[in-house]
């Protein structure tokens, strides 16, 4: 039955209750992002910490401020600082350093360091901005995540997604959200694990395009995504304002997209009911990481929902271009068909979630401009594969991003996992990384076909607590052929002109500095794994498959993931530049912002530092 549409609807809490809003959440939660800061920047070569005794020191440019700390330096130039260390003195007067007062402030210490940090004057409220959601989701996180480590461990697969509490590990400012206030914030984020209703629009078919994939037709996606009784609602609704559903496509939104977009800067095309609201559905969905994307909680065996949502976070308003939908299907078709046939990529496992439907709405104004505009991807929406009904007996689903997650005492769950595991740490670290590393380097040496494999992006199949396959998602608007590889006329979208030395960045920087980065040092931190030991067995990984194939030893060669240095690009350089968009996406790679080169870690003569 379809439900009525109502602004209070799912489990809203009021916008000013803020009681997650504390000075003790705060003062752990500045030092954490304090650390974070200087970790992340002084990784990007933006700043220079300077050795003084035992410890480390950083000076503002100014000289009024000066934080000090101890510090553990890893392979990759990665920090880690002891928080409890962390001091910042100002015209040499020692503030106050207990647990609750310590005068450590994100927002304050970026005021302090903006010189060095390339922020533009007319950008930095806006940063400063985020950094304050970034805080407000990190203060709501620690006031209410109770689960440790060891119970993540036995955590289904949408109460671990919902307990992950870092974010993207190496954008500082990775919470911004803005746009949402306090109810949509309790509505609607992921670390809440509340469930929500989408509401359904009604879009005239001559105004919008709905593009399916291989094996779908109109009729089979809504009826298998809706049911005949809601689709009968929608029907009985339209017919209610004398319109004829033959005439219109079903499209999914967001609440707060409704709200306070379409309702709105859409109400023209409302009006003319070339958008009717026909209100929610029955089923229930929970935000995933993305923010935007929701799981089917009442049908898990249905499709993920992904959704426009003009909310700017992490450098982009995170809206849907119609113009993508009509060919991301096809795409990931072509991806899927070829990921299928690779008797490699078969071997290990490896697969897409097929972004198998897609609809966007472009009969609005913005659409009539001369020039591409965030107003232009506002209505759309796309369908992902659920990972479930792939899954065989014995195993089970984990976002890869919880490989990273320490809990509230710092407990690592990658630790915590590989000790219930009962395998060894090694024999661990081998079955993850033949699941995850060694498809990309074969997509790489074989296709110049590069993803973008963040944690948050992968799937992994758990069984006995041991990563064994991996699911790639997000692939219409990520993955990129960097070759000559023939593609379907349809499918040319993703053909991208990225310059040779860049090429091998699929992997230098998306996996080695981006992901392995930050787990070989919690499991070198935390005792399970020395860093020397992680890089060998990433560089072994490498090797067993050139072993193994041969017949790549010209891509190897091309790519040379093995080098003693590989080029230096780096994420927050990119978002201190332009926090409202790090990157052109019609010219990525040539967005990139590089700070000289990277000792590799996995290369045969390199030492651990």
């Amino acid at each position: 039955m379809l439900t009525s549409f109502c602004l209070e609807q799912g489990p809203r809490m009021r916008s000013h209750d803020v009681t997650h809003l504390q000075p003790d959440l705060l003062a752990t939660a500045q030092i954490s992002l304090v650390c974070k800061a200087i970790a992340e920047f002084s990784h990007e070569r933006l700043l220079a910490p300077v050795a003084d005794g035992h410890a480390w020191e950083l000076v503002s440019p100014d000289g009024s401020a000066r934080y000090t700390f101890t510090a553990r330096r890893h392979q990759l130039e990665h920090w880690v600082l002891d928080r409890d260390s962390l001091e910042r003195t100002v015209d040499d007067t020692q503030r106050p350093v207990d647990d609750t007062q310590r005068p450590v402030d994100v927002q304050q210490f970026l005021v302090e360091f903006a010189p060095l940090l390339g922020i533009p004057d007319a950008l930095l409220p806006t940063y400063l901005e985020e950094l304050a959601s970034t805080l407000a989701s990190s203060m709501w996180k620690l006031g209410n995540s109770t689960a440790s480590a060891d119970d993540l461990v036995h955590a289904d697969y949408q109460a671990l997604e919902a307990a992950m509490t870092e974010g993207h590990p190496a954008f500082v400012a990775n919470n911004g959200r803005i746009g949402y206030g306090g109810d949509d914030f309790a509505a609607y984020a992921p670390e809440t694990g509340n469930e929500v209703r989408l509401l359904w629009v009604a879009v005239r078919r001559d105004k919008a395009a709905l593009s399916l994939g291989s094996g779908l037709t109109e009729e089979s996606l809504y009826r298998d995504e809706l049911g005949a009784e809601t689709l009968a609602g929608f029907e009985a609704t339209l017919a209610d304002l004398g319109l004829d559903a033959h005439d219109y496509l079903y499209l999914p939104l967001h609440p707060w997209q409704w709200v306070n977009r379409v309702a709105i800067t859409f109400a023209p095309d409302v009006a003319r009911r070339d958008i009717v609201l026909l209100g929610e559905a029955p089923d229930t969905f929970r935000a995933q990481q993305s923010i935007r994307t929701f799981f089917n909680t009442s049908n898990p065996q249905r499709h993920y929902v992904k959704t426009a949502l003009a909310i700017q976070n992490m450098g982009f308003l995170r809206g849907l271009s119609p113009k993508y939908m009509r060919v991301t299907p096809a795409i990931n078709d072509w991806v899927h068909d070829l990921v299928a046939a690779d008797d490699e990529l078969r071997a290990r496992g490896f697969g897409v979630l097929r972004e198998c439907a897609a609809i966007g709405y472009t009969g609005d104004a913005f659409h009539h401009l001369g020039f591409t505009s965030p107003y232009q991807k506002m209505i759309a929406a796309l369908w992902r594969e659920s990972p479930l009904p792939q899954l065989r007996t014995g195993e089970r689903l984990a976002t890869m991003a919880s490989l990273l997650h320490r809990d509230a005492k710092g407990s690592s769950l990658a630790a915590a996992m590989i000790v219930e595991s009962g395998v060894a740490p090694v024999q661990w670290l081998r079955s993850y990384l033949d699941a995850y590393l060694r498809p990309l380097v074969h997509c790489l040496l074989r296709y110049d076909l590069a993803f973008m494999p963040h944690g948050e992006n992968l799937v992994m199949v758990i069984e006995e607590h041991v990563p064994v396959r991996m699911f790639m998602k997000d692939i219409g608007e990520e993955v990129a052929v960097m070759g000559d590889l023939p593609l379907p006329e349809e499918v040319e979208r993703i053909r991208a002109a990225v310059p040779a030395d860049e090429q091998s960045l699929a992997i230098h920087t998306d996996v080695f500095d981006g992901f392995f980065r930050h787990l070989a040092a919690i499991l070198d931190e935390d005792g399970v794994l020395p860093a020397a030991d992680f890089w060998s067995e990433v560089r072994a990984c490498i090797e067993r498959h050139l072993t193994d194939h041969p017949e790549l030893a010209d891509g190897a060669a091309k790519h040379d993931l093995l080098r003693p240095t590989f080029r230096h690009s780096c994420l927050n350089r990119l978002q201190l530049r332009n926090t409202l968009q790090m990157v052109d996406l019609t010219d990525q790679a040539g967005s990139l912002l590089f700070a000289g080169e990277l000792a590799n870690p996995a290369a045969p003569a390199t030492v651990a530092e």
